[in-house]
């Protein structure tokens, strides 16, 4: 089904190389300042992903710094990733946002499920397909981490020494989020009911085979939503940022992806990460202790923890009147340079 699908959208080359893509299925309008090409490559375990490659029109002659870019969790490449990467892209760094595994236009079997070691993954496939190309500097590698993904790139920059400067944004820990609960009001007792109803699901599925669907956001509002839920809904949900293939716009994850998210903290060795990493947060965001707190464990002089005055949490997926872009880039152009 998702080959079909793949074909008719487009006529995918497997292996990194290059197709220009067709028709702008973006939620925010298209730039001409920058070219765009579909790419696809695999990870280390055999998932292609599926990804825009952005490209600045008066590019360098020289090799270029590259970012990749993914997120928020439960999005695709055509909402708040692409939008970075073409901004980034605008401000003259090559730029590739790609669909995370088992997402999107990406591969990888049963769909829609979330994995703390494949994610990270992801990044460093991506890294693996940006140091390959011929226009871009290997030493001056970045990458942007959008909510889930942000938990996801603080994990990979942990583990990818290639990666350079890290820019985590409204970052959620979805481990953390997924074993605790939000504020962390999960107890051990909590917790152990909730792996008794997943486990209980995954008996479940094996014997009808098929995966239950975990609840997504409502269709309609209410009202009486928490206000988080209603920034999300006013994104995913209105021409806003709906887009067909998101799975928070028009999907559900699997009840038992959180499986792996619930025994598997992605944090644990992020204060050893020796490379910068300029952590954004809202001011206003339900969110914002996720990269407070992850910020306190980091060490060196090269971190910084920006607040961006007045914005929630879905301000920063597409109000370009709140991303400090001109901070993003500032901290990209001091410490992507040539590693000695």
């Amino acid at each position: 089904m998702l080959k079909k699908l793949l074909i008719s959208v487009m006529t995918l080359i497997i292996g990194g190389t290059m197709s220009t893509a067709s028709d702008w299925d973006k939620t925010f309008p298209q730039s001409d300042k920058v070219e765009v090409k579909k790419v696809s490559f695999k990870n280390r375990y055999g998932i292609t992903l599926v990804g825009d490659l952005y490209i600045p029109k008066n590019k360098s002659t020289e090799k270029m710094a590259a970012i990749a870019v993914a997120g928020p969790f439960g999005a695709v490449k055509e909402q708040a990733s692409g939008l970075y990467a073409q901004k980034m892209a605008e401000r003259g760094f090559i730029t590739l946002a790609f669909d995370p595994s088992y997402t999107g236009e990406s591969s990888g079997e049963p769909r829609h499920v979330s994995s703390p070691e494949i994610n990270t993954e992801d990044f460093s496939a991506a890294v693996d397909f940006l140091v390959n190309q011929p226009d871009v500097d290997p030493q001056k590698i970045g990458i942007i981490g959008i909510c889930g993904f942000g938990g996801f790139g603080l994990n990979a920059a942990a583990i990818d020494t290639r990666i350079k400067a890290t820019v985590p944004v409204t970052m959620y820990d979805m481990t953390r989020v997924t074993a605790n609960g939000y504020f962390d009001s999960m107890d051990a007792d909590a917790r152990y009911a909730l792996k008794e109803t997943l486990n209980k699901q995954r008996t479940e599925d094996f014997k009808n085979k098929t995966y239950a669907k975990a609840s997504g956001l409502p269709e309609k509002l209410t009202g009486e939503e928490p206000q988080f839920v209603k920034d999300y809904y006013g994104y995913y949900k209105t021409p806003r940022g709906f887009h067909k293939r998101s799975i928070n716009s028009n999907g559900n994850w699997n009840t038992t992806a959180s499986l792996a998210l619930i025994n598997m903290p992605i944090l644990a060795y992020s204060d050893e990460i020796r490379n910068a990493v300029l952590m954004i947060h809202g001011e206003k965001a339900h969110s914002r202790y996720f990269s407070e707190d992850a910020f306190k464990k980091l060490k060196g002089d090269n971190k910084e923890l920006y607040i961006v005055e007045g914005a929630n949490h879905v301000d920063l997926y597409d109000n370009l009147d709140k991303i400090p872009f001109d901070k993003i880039e500032s901290f990209f152009r001091t410490y992507l340079k040539e590693s000695k």
